[in-house]
C-alpha cells in the first residue's frame, strides 16, 4: 500500500480526488493534509479521515509518505513543488503547473533533477475521440493539418459556482477568480485543458493572440475568451474557453489536406480518403477510454507502465497560457517563453 498526503486542498477538484482515493482503500492511504488555511484543512480531513498538519514540511520529512498531491492555490505551487521534489516525493499537481513561465520552468527543473514520478491534472487525453484524433494526425490520415479548433466551456460564471457557500468551504472557491492567486480567470482555467490537447496534437507554439472579457461581471477576473495560435508546424489553431456558456456541443475540429474530423456532442465524425468509406458520418471504431489523469498517477505509483505528462510539457503549457494573457492585455501577438 502506498501512503499519500495533500499539500493544499484549495482546488475545486480536491473533493473528486479524495473520492477517487477512498474508492481504492486497499491500494492507497492518506496520512496527512496541509493547507495554508487551517479551516480548509480541517474540513478536508473530516472527509479523508486523517490528520491535519500545521507545517507542510512535516509531511515532507515523513519517510513513510511516498507521494504528495498538490491542490493548493496556484501561487503556492512553486514553493511546495520544489520542496517536495527535493524531499524525493512523487508529485501529482493540479493544473496549471505555474502562474506563468518563470515559476513553471523552475518547477520543471526541480522535478526533473529529483527524478520523481510526476503527473498533472490534464484528463482529456484519456477521451477515446482525442486518442483517435491523435493517432490519425500522427499517422497522416488527415494529411497536413492546416486548422485545429478546441473549445472547453461551462456555465460556472452564470451559475456562480465559485461563490461563498459552494462546495466544501464557507468562502467557496473564490480564490480561483483572483488572478494574483490563480494566475488566470475563466479562459485560463478551462483553456488549460484545451491547450494541453492542442499542443499534444500539434506540438510547439510559435505565437499566440487572444481577447478576453467579463461581460457578466460575476467575478473580478476574465470570465471567457478566445485565442489564436500559430504552431511551429505551420498549422493555425483557435481556442475558446470560459465560464459563460450554457452548452459545449463542438469541442474539437481538425482540418487537414486529406481529411477533416470533428466531435459533436461526444460523437466523432470524419471524412478522409485514407479511411475507406468515410463520408463525414460518425466514426464508432474508437479506442477504449483511459483512466482519469489522477488514476493514471495512482497507477504509476503502483508500478504500472502508463503515459504520464512530463514536467516540461506542463511548464510549456503554463508559458503559452501566460502569453495568451499578455497578448490580450497588449492586443498583440506574443511569443511564449520556452525555458
Amino acid at each position: 500500500m502506498k501512503t499519500l498526503a495533500f499539500l493544499g486542498v484549495a482546488h475545486i477538484h480536491s473533493p473528486g480526488f479524495v473520492k477517487r482515493l477512498l474508492e481504492r482503500p486497499d491500494e492507497f492511504a492518506v496520512k496527512a493534509v496541509w493547507d495554508d488555511q487551517t479551516a480548509r484543512a480541517e474540513i478536508a480531513v473530516k472527509n479523508v479521515g486523517c490528520a491535519a498538519v500545521a507545517d507542510y514540511r512535516d509531511i515532507l520529512r515523513d519517510d513513510s509518505i511516498d507521494a504528495v498531491i498538490v491542490c493548493s492555490e496556484t501561487w503556492l505551487h512553486r514553493e511546495l513543488v520544489e520542496a517536495a521534489a527535493a524531499a524525493g516525493k512523487h508529485l501529482f499537481v493540479e493544473k496549471p503547473l505555474g502562474l506563468g513561465a518563470e515559476d513553471a520552468y523552475a518547477m520543471q527543473r526541480a522535478i526533473d533533477a529529483a527524478g520523481v514520478i510526476f503527473h498533472i491534472g490534464h484528463f482529456m487525453r484519456s477521451y477515446p475521440f482525442n486518442r483517435a484524433l491523435k493517432g490519425w494526425i500522427d499517422d497522416g490520415v488527415l494529411g497536413a493539418i492546416t486548422r485545429v479548433r478546441h473549445s472547453n466551456v461551462h456555465h460556472g460564471a452564470i451559475g456562480k459556482w465559485f461563490h461563498a457557500g459552494s462546495g466544501w468551504y464557507e468562502d467557496g472557491w473564490l480564490w480561483m477568480t483572483d488572478v494574483k492567486r490563480s494566475g488566470c480567470g475563466g479562459f485560463g482555467d478551462l483553456g488549460a485543458h484545451s491547450l494541453d490537447i492542442l499542443m499534444w496534437l500539434m506540438g510547439d507554439v510559435d505565437a499566440v493572440t487572444a481577447q478576453m472579457d467579463r461581460l457578466l461581471g460575476n467575478y473580478a477576473c476574465d470570465e471567457y475568451g478566445e485565442g489564436m495560435l500559430r504552431f511551429a508546424n505551420g498549422a493555425i489553431g483557435t481556442l475558446a474557453a470560459g465560464w459563460a456558456d450554457v452548452l459545449r456541443p463542438l469541442p474539437i475540429l481538425v482540418s487537414g489536406t486529406e481529411g477533416v474530423a470533428y466531435v459533436d456532442n461526444g460523437k466523432l465524425f470524419v471524412k478522409s480518403d485514407n479511411l475507406p468509406g468515410t463520408d463525414g458520418g460518425e466514426w464508432t471504431e474508437l479506442p477504449e477510454p483511459l483512466p482519469h489523469a489522477f488514476d493514471v498517477f495512482l497507477n504509476a505509483l503502483n508500478g504500472e507502465d502508463v503515459a504520464l505528462i512530463s514536467a516540461k510539457e506542463a511548464a510549456d503549457r503554463s508559458a503559452v497560457m501566460q502569453a495568451f494573457y499578455q497578448a490580450a492585455e497588449t492586443n498583440s501577438w506574443v511569443q511564449p517563453q520556452t525555458s
